[in-house]
């Protein structure tokens, strides 16, 4: 079967999914083809690498306030 680029449509789902196509369509048999799915969510890969990096980067600033934070309490001394 070939399909003509023109006879393609675009529609977004709901949160379940569905794809409302219309009342033109309303008590007809139809067809339909998922020729591609595109998600606007990031994919376990890249939540993985922002954790990874987050949790590294929270590291470093609990590095950074220990040393900060020990000079302060020597200095109040002073």
């Amino acid at each position: 079967m070939k399909v003509d680029a023109t006879d393609l449509k675009t529609n977004e789902t709901d949160d379940r999914g569905r794809v409302y196509l219309g009342t033109e369509y309303a008590n007809k048999r139809v067809t339909v083809a998922v020729v591609e799915v595109e998600s606007d969510r990031p994919d376990d890969d890249e939540l993985a690498t922002a954790y990874r990096k987050a949790s590294e980067s929270a590291e470093e600033l609990a590095e950074e306030w220990s040393e900060a934070s020990g000079e302060a309490w020597e200095h109040l001394d002073e």
